[in-house]
Parts: structure tokens; sequence; C-alpha cells
């Protein structure tokens, strides 16, 4: 049963090997047991479920066992987000939330997020006590007295529209006749997941790619990097799109494409949207990233004055300080932005639309702006590699950093972070070799002034 194990967001496994109902549900009574004692409890606990394979069916298993618990549930009643979860938790005050989802993994995967009651990811301490529960129940048989449709009809299970919540949430949150006035057309690109449908609830969409129910993700990975957003570059150009909005499995990361279906990466959406927080709205907090993100960053916050903190990655130890801190915005590498006025949560959809709220506001192209940062802070380019490797392999290369090295691709290495993996610093940039939490294999990242520089750093890194 060592199958079980919580990575940097959530227990993820494969379907039918190690994510089957029988572990699905013993994980729901380690969650059960654990949120019994809060104080919110009597609220209930929130449940939804993306458009993967099972994940309805998974999604009522994990019900059943927590009203068999005599534990209130909220159930979404169609496929929903993360952040829609991580709404109506908060919102409804329950104790907390689940979500059935492996996010950006392939589609063999699907997986268990937990969420806190503030509405963001579960702090890790809260997850250190969930598998200290799932340590009691493992070797034993679930066992439920009554069925899901037994407890609809009681009521202890109770199907809610977590959609319509969401978007009437959303439009408070924007000047969408600004945007809509704005003349801005806008591509968006659900890649199958749970974003589907949902963009053009809250804003006209000129353009809806991947927008239907497809387990399979259609063969692709629902991850919003350019590699798996060619479809979404070339309808930029062909229907003179302003902006393109991708997001992934669960709707939780976003990716960005500008008017001539160029990538703009989350570092740079990270800058951008800093920049207006700060310069146009005269937004205060202090800043918050993972170790992966753009030195653009740091710059940034040195300028501004603000305090800047570096976590390990995983959005839960950036949640963290949203709930514990004034932070103004709060972001990772892989796409989840966190902003103040929201959710303590990444959010691909609200993150998108800030975005076409900036365009309308200072009336310029997404291209223009990130060259105005660029301008402003010098260009930063940035790229990954994800290396799918045996164990052997993979810990062979681990060992490698892990003795020292001394150059990257014959620039001197000046100084070494391992809060995360090994992060080496040359001069005007850096490379961070860590292993994935979520799947089996070693994640390359760099950054420096020129592509080509990027590039020889990683080629340089995944040849040692």
């Amino acid at each position: 049963m060592s199958v079980i194990q919580f990575g940097t967001d959530g227990w993820r496994g494969v379907i039918a090997a190690d994510f089957t109902f029988e572990n699905v549900s013993k994980v729901a009574l380690a969650t059960a047991n654990y949120f019994k004692r809060h104080k919110n409890i009597r609220n209930g606990i929130v449940v939804g479920y993306d458009a993967r394979f099972l994940s309805r069916e998974f999604a009522e298993a994990v019900a059943t066992v927590l009203a068999n618990r005599k534990i209130k549930v909220i159930l979404s009643d169609k496929i929903s987000s993360t952040p829609m979860v991580s709404l109506l938790t908060r919102e409804l005050k329950a104790a907390g939330g689940v979500v059935i989802t492996a996010s950006h993994n392939p589609f063999k995967y699907n997986g268990f997020k937990i969420k806190g009651d503030f509405g963001g990811p579960a702090h890790p301490e809260m997850i250190q006590k969930v598998e200290k529960e799932l340590k009691k129940v493992l070797r034993s048989k679930v066992k439920n007295e009554k069925s899901f449709s037994d407890l609809v009809k009681k009521g202890t299970i109770k199907q809610v529209d977590f959609t319509a919540a969401y978007v009437e949430d959303i439009r408070t949150k924007f000047d969408l006749d600004l945007i809509r006035s704005s003349g801005i057309k806008i591509a968006y690109d659900a890649m199958h997941g749970a974003g589907q449908g949902v963009m053009p609830q809250i804003v006209d969409v000129s353009a809806e790619l991947r927008s239907t129910f497809n387990p399979s993700f259609g063969g692709a990975h629902p991850e919003p990097l350019p590699q798996n957003l060619t479809d979404l570059a070339s309808t930029m150009v062909l229907q003179g799109c302003d902006i393109g909005i991708a997001t992934d499995g669960d709707a939780d990361r976003v990716g960005a494409m500008d008017e001539y279906g160029n990538f703009v990466d989350s570092h740079r959406i990270f800058a951008v949207l800093l920049k207006y927080l700060v310069e146009h709205k005269k937004m205060t907090g202090e800043v918050a990233k993972s170790i992966s993100v753009s030195q653009i960053i740091n710059k940034m916050c040195a300028r501004y004055g603000l305090k800047l903190h570096e976590t390990p990655v995983g959005f839960k130890h950036l949640c963290r300080l949203m709930t514990d801190r004034d932070i103004l915005i709060a972001a990772e590498e892989s796409g989840g932005l966190g902003v103040k006025g929201h959710l303590p949560e990444r959010d691909g959809i609200y993150v998108g639309l800030l975005l076409c709220e900036i365009m309308a506001i200072r009336k310029m192209k997404l291209s223009a702006l990130v060259e105005e940062l660029m301008n402003e802070y010098g260009w930063h380019h940035f790229n990954r590699i994800d290396a799918h490797l045996t164990e052997k392999e993979k810990n062979r290369i681990l060992a490698v950093y892990r003795k020292g090295v001394r150059s990257i691709a014959g620039y001197p290495v000046e100084r070494v972070d391992t809060r995360d993996g090994f992060k080496l610093f040359i001069e005007n940039g850096w490379l961070l070799v860590r292993a994935s939490g979520t799947e089996p294999l070693i994640r390359f990242y760099a950054e420096a002034e020129s592509p080509e520089k990027v590039q020889a750093m990683l080629k340089a890194a995944t040849s040692v």
C-alpha cells in the first residue's frame, strides 16, 4: 500500500493500478477521520471532480465514505475545477474540500487533492495529519452501511451547481463591460479539462478550443505549455485574436499566447500582473514565489520595496503564506498564480481574465506589455525539460548534483541553493535540477539572458 503517497499537491496514481476505488476509499476515510474534529465539520466537506476517466465515480465513492461517517457532503453536480471547490469550501464555511483530479498529469493518472477551510491547498502539516490517519486504516477494509443513492435521498449528500456559484463570484471581480467594449478578441483553450464551457459564461469568446468531454484529452498532455498548444497558436493568427488563454486539466494553471501566437510563460504573466497591481491599482502587500520562478520578480520587488518570499515547489507552500501574511501575489513556474482579493489558490480562468482587464485598461497588446517589462528589467528567457528516467538513472543524476557541479555549459557556478533540488546560479542565469513530486521524472529548469544560453545550460545539465 506504499503506492499512496502525497506529493507536492495531493496524491496521484495510475488509474486501476494505484488509483483504485479501494485505495481512494481509504484516503477518503483518513480524510474523514482528520476533518471530523474540525470546528466547521457541521457544515460538511465539499467534493468536486475533473473531466478524467471515472472522476465522477471516484468522487461518489469519496462522498459515500464521508457521508457514512455522518459528515455532510456538498458534491458538485457536474465537472468542476479546483478553484471552484476552493471557493465553495470557503464560502460555505465547510471544514475542508476534496478534488478528484490529477491536474496537468497525463490521462492515465487521477488524483486526490485536499483543501483547507480557507479555500486553498491544505497546509503541509494538515497533509501530514491525514497521512498519519491513513497509516491507521491502510490494512483495514472500508465498510459503508449506506449506498450513495440512499445517502442522496437522505440528504446527507447534497449535489450543488459549483459552476454557477463560481461564475457569479468571478463576475463581481472584473470590469467585464470594459473588457467587452475594448474589442479584445479572446481565444480560450480548455484542453478538454475542467474549464470547458466556463469562460464563455463570463466573457465573450471569439474562439473556443478543446471544450468538450474527452477523458483522454485527445491524446495530448493537459498542461498549458507551448508544445501542447499548437492549435491555439495557429488559431490566434488565423482568426486575428488578441490573447489566447489556456487552462490545464483542473483549470487552476494558466498559459497565454500573444496576438502573434507566441507563448507567454507564467514568469512573464507574473511580472505583467505584478506591475499592474502595484503601479496601476496601487495595491500593497508582500510577494511570494516558488524557487523555480524567474529572477525578474526579485528585481521588481527590489524596485518596489516589496518583501519577497521564496519557497520550495508546490502551491501549498505559497498558500500557507497567503493565509498567514498579506500577500499581494504568489506564483509558481508551472502556471499557478494566486492574487490578493480572490482566493489563496491558483485559478487559471481568473488570471486569464485579469490579463484581459490589463490589456483593456492599458490599451496595450500582450506582446507590448511583455516587451515593456523586458526593456525595463532586461530580457529573461526560460525553458524546462522533463526527463522520464528509470529510478536507477534518476538517482545517478541526482547523485552527481549532490556531489557538486563546478560549471554548467562552461559557465562557473557561483552558488547553490538546495531548498528543493539543486539550484545552481551562474552569471546572469540559473539552473534548477529537481525530482518531480507527482511523476517519475527529473525536471531541469533554466533561465538566462538569451534562449541560446538557456538551451546550452539544459543540454549540459541533461548530459551529466
